[in-house]
């Protein structure tokens, strides 16, 4: 990348420089309405649609020492919490340039290194009192009285064109449902794993809040709302045609005569708001406007906690769930299916059809089905590319692992063998001709799912395999569309395979754009991690920037405050005693170094968001909150006002706030504190390295040379 600032600073701190031009490039992935990005590969003219900065840093080609550490640290944020990297790169940003201002001020290293860090540790500390339960926030989510509404009308609108998988609103329990008899949609039969699947989910959602489901013969256009107080029929769901066949006008969950013909509803509150929304409430505060994904982990949600209460495990279980991506259908097929989906080869499908809803014997396999594969002490690490091995085994002993492979499977009955790894071709070849589904790049916890209702044991070598090691029970059948049919997307074919009992929950994510799947499954991923640490924490943030805020307005007030022995309170925010006496001189400086990386961060936010319609008047609005927060005499008290009211940083929380129904949003407490320590970290280690090392005879003889200002000695 050629640098921009390349001449801004003499002392030669082009490592500041590289990382504030790289993070550049992510400004717009800041905040809930991220502006996609086409990231386009020269060798091959493909095009791919980013909205994360990990995506965005892979497509990158970072051959400098300053960006490898970026991507590192990118990387290292996305593999512990899959949230926070939009962030993270950010804020490197802008701290690396308020660093480079601190040097062209002549601060030293070490008071830059000292306050700054002090200066965050203290903010981390500050913005505790910005936390909040998850109890609380659930209680406080489903007592107000503009939440259910707001929520009803932006993701309980449950169709199953939008997140669940037709089996789901097949069969609607008596007590609920209208006095008229309940049509499937589809005639065909279905297995009793399904029906008891669909019924329990209902009861589920029924927890969540009042079901009001429909499922209607074709061509009836009423709709009926079926809640605790009864069913109220309608007819004002018809479909409007406006100038012509291919503008027509359709309610959100109105799922269309093509795809389907009916409709399904959540409704209502139950006795207990607590009870009603449940972890369905936090997901949609944590989402931060990202709805076909609430919906999807909505349902997943409702079926996981069905399971918790009867069996006692986790509410939430985020190693319970995979995904799918199906390219070629709309992105009204997304739904959430039982069991495990996946794509497999065309010529599996004969082998599907022949063992379609037989139960199966079933193989585990923890590692490579490939005569090459050793054990993990063998394994060849990762990020590495091995060009050659060792030279390709001779035709006649190849042929014999083959025939010696196939015997095992053929001796102990196997039909089904879900690999974690790759699978040899020929042997998959083989597999197929003697009925056999072989299934390779399969997910650890895919394997153990299967393995607790199978009875399977996972073996790494087929010469290990004894009868113990092979589970039964397993079905196999193609994956159905909302319309009932199966699909065949040409090169690939979805296939579900599913056990009685699983607890696996697939989310088939479908789209029409190839450019646009990796964003929708990142989406999803982002959604359903940020659940998951939330309660881990047991505890968030208020999120719209009140953290941030809060941070910003403490490191100016300690700005102000000098750090003088005889200002104790001052003294007192710093775990570092002597911190006030060397760095007294650069502390003011140093410290609107530091908040002025969180400005930058509220201002890209708010102008992402179109909160405001410049970076100044942006400003404008933060300088007017700080103002407000200063006169109030307790920041955190302000922030805490402002945002229960929904008027943090100018007329709403949150991307939902158009509405008038302000919804709140909230943010990981430990993936946001650790993007912040990891952008500070990654900037002082870069300010600290990037200095050159002079020795040797000719270090006096460059120290009185004209280009020994270029040149910072620590």
């Amino acid at each position: 990348l050629p640098m921009a600032f390349r001449d801004v600073n003499a002392r030669r701190h082009i490592g500041l420089q590289q990382l504030s031009a790289l993070a550049l490039t992510g400004r717009t992935l800041l905040g809930p309405m991220k502006s996609c990005k086409f990231i386009v590969d020269e060798s091959t003219n493909q095009s791919t649609l980013i909205c994360s900065a990990v995506r965005l840093i892979e497509s990158l080609d970072l051959t400098s020492a300053a960006g490898q550490l970026l991507n590192e640290t990118i990387q290292a944020q996305n593999k512990e919490f899959r949230t926070g990297m939009s962030t993270l790169l950010f804020l490197i940003g802008a701290w690396s340039s308020a660093v480079l201002e601190c040097l062209q001020q002549n601060v030293p290293v070490s008071a830059i290194v000292s306050v700054m860090s002090e200066g965050l540790n203290s903010c981390c500390e500050r913005v505790q009192c910005l936390q909040i339960s998850i109890h609380d926030v659930n209680k406080e989510l489903c007592s107000s009285s503009v939440r259910p509404n707001a929520f009803k009308s932006k993701t309980c609108q449950i169709g199953c064109d939008s997140l669940l998988d037709p089996h789901i609103f097949l069969y609607v329990q008596k007590d609920i449902s209208a006095p008229e008899e309940v049509i499937p949609v589809n005639p065909c039969s279905h297995q009793e794993d399904d029906s008891n699947f669909n019924k329990r989910l209902l009861s589920s959602l029924a927890s969540l809040g009042s079901i009001a489901s429909l499922v209607k013969p074709a061509g009836d256009k009423s709709t009926s709302w079926i809640s605790g107080s009864g069913v109220i029929a309608s007819n004002c769901n018809k479909q409007k045609l406006t100038h012509s066949r291919y503008f027509s006008t359709l309610r959100k969950s109105h799922f269309s005569s093509q795809q389907g013909s009916f409709q399904g509803y959540l409704s209502g509150r139950s006795a207990d708001p607590c009870e009603c929304y449940g972890l369905g409430h936090l997901a949609m505060a944590l989402s931060h406007g990202n709805q076909t994904s609430v919906k999807l982990l909505q349902s997943i949600v409702a079926y996981q906690r069905e399971r918790a209460e009867c069996s006692g495990s986790s509410q939430f279980n985020i190693a319970g769930i995979v995904t799918c991506c199906l390219l070629g259908l709309p992105e009204s097929y997304s739904c959430v299916s039982p069991g495990f989906v996946t794509l497999v080869s065309p010529e599996q499908t004969t082998v599907i059809k022949y063992f379609e809803d037989k139960p199966l014997r079933i193989l585990l396999m923890d590692g490579d089905l490939t005569e090459q594969y050793r054990h993990l002490g063998f394994n060849r690490p990762c990020n590495v590319r091995t060009i050659l091995e060792h030279p390709s085994l001779p035709e006649g002993k190849a042929d014999l692992w083959l025939s010696s492979m196939l015997d095992i499977l053929i001796s102990f009955e196997v039909n089904l063998v879900l690999v974690k790894g790759n699978v040899c071709e020929n042997l998959m070849e083989r597999c197929i001709a003697n009925s056999i589904l072989v299934i390779g790049s399969v997910t650890q916890d895919v394997l153990c799912a299967f393995g607790e209702v199978t009875s399977a044991q996972p073996v790494t070598y087929l010469t290990q395999l004894n009868a113990s090691c092979v589970g039964s029970g397993a079905q196999v059948g193609l994956w159905k569309a909302c319309d009932g049919r199966a699909m065949d997307l040409g090169e690939l074919v979805p296939v579900r395979i599913k056990v009685q009992g699983i607890p696996l929950l697939t989310a088939v994510l479908t789209t029409t754009v190839a450019s646009k799947m990796q964003l929708i499954e990142d989406q999803f991923w982002t959604l359903a991690y940020r659940l998951h640490h939330a309660l881990h924490d047991e505890k968030v943030f208020l999120g719209g920037g009140a953290a941030e805020l809060l941070c910003l307005s403490h490191i100016q007030m300690l700005a102000k405050q000098p750090l003088q022995p005889s200002n104790k309170n001052a003294v007192r925010e710093f775990h570092n005693p002597c911190l006030a006496a060397s760095a007294t001189e650069y502390t003011s400086v140093v410290l609107q170094a530091l908040a002025s990386g969180w400005k930058q961060y509220l201002s890209v936010v708010m102008c992402n968001t179109a909160k405001a319609a410049s970076e100044l008047e942006a400003c404008t609005s933060v300088d007017h909150h700080l103002k407000k927060a200063a006169e109030c005499g307790s920041p955190s008290a302000y922030i805490l006002k402002e945002f229960r009211r929904g008027d943090l940083l100018r007329g709403g929380s949150g991307p939902f706030a158009d509405d008038g129904e302000g919804l709140k949003v909230y943010d990981n407490v430990t993936a946001k504190t650790e993007a912040w320590r990891r952008a500070l970290d990654l900037v002082l280690l870069v300010l600290q390295t990037d200095a050159e090392i002079i020795t040797g005879p000719k270090r006096n003889q460059l120290l009185n040379s004209h280009v020994s200002s270029e040149f910072m000695f620590l």
